[in-house]
């Protein structure tokens, strides 16, 4: 029996998949990408104590920054939070808990969470605060550091092409974290900013495929924003 995967909103493609607690991974790179949707209904939702496995926390009232407005987030497992001032002042506090990874470590540990590889061994943070407390070993006279996989209750994503079974395209930069967080979770739910039938995609441009996506919603009136403008006067 063919299963529907398309609901008619964020709200209604979370339901029934929320709790306390839980582990959610989320799409994005600063403000590209980003489900801001999905996002919109976990703030609504009123859902606490979350772990975030995010790049970062979006901005000030923006993005993820939104559920650090209403302390939802318990702890974040992050590479860059440094947009973020509220992120900081939580932090600080203590009220906020801190996992700190390089950026290629962490997009390592989606991947590897989605291929089923336990761990894996990288030179990146060796020899620095990345490393304490973690398993060193020597190959080729080199030292590594053991970092474990990372999985989710709950990914959401967001892409620029869906169709109804649930195979995704992602749009250049958007296509970060996206791809990975995917594969990782035990529920993946996905907003589209176009929506077409099964065979509206080439299968040769598939970046996720439809058995690793859930549940998916047509999102619209989104915003292009930039995270941070950087200008200079015009020559002369």
């Amino acid at each position: 029996m063919a299963v529907n995967k398309v609901y008619p909103d964020a709200r209604a493609a979370l339901d029934g998949v929320l709790r306390d607690g839980m582990t959610i991974m989320a799409g994005g790179f600063g403000l590209c990408g980003i489900p801001e949707k999905l996002i919109d209904a976990l703030v609504e939702s009123g859902v606490k104590d979350l772990t975030v496995i995010s790049n970062n926390c979006g901005i000030d009232g923006v993005g993820l920054g939104k559920l650090l407005d209403r302390g939802q987030i318990r702890k974040m497992i992050s590479s860059y939070v440094g947009e973020n001032k509220l992120f900081a002042e939580q932090y600080l506090s203590g009220k906020l808990e801190l996992e700190f990874n390089p950026q290629g470590t962490l997009a390592e540990r989606i991947r590897a969470g989605g291929a089923g590889i336990p761990a894996f061994f990288t030179k990146t943070g060796v020899g620095t605060l990345v490393a304490e407390g973690k398993d060193l070993r020597e190959f080729d006279g080199e030292t590594y550091v053991m970092e474990r996989a990372l999985k989710a209750d709950l990914a959401i994503v967001k892409a620029q092409i869906g169709d109804t079974e649930g195979n995704l395209i992602f749009s250049k930069t958007a296509r970060n974290f996206n791809p990975e967080m995917a594969t990782a979770a035990e529920v993946t739910v996905a907003e589209v900013e176009e929506l077409v039938d099964v065979g509206g995609i080439d299968p040769d441009a598939i970046h996720t495929p439809g058995i690793f996506v859930s549940r998916i919603i047509h999102g619209t009136s989104y915003e292009k924003r930039i995270e941070r403008v950087t200008t200079r006067p015009r020559a002369a």
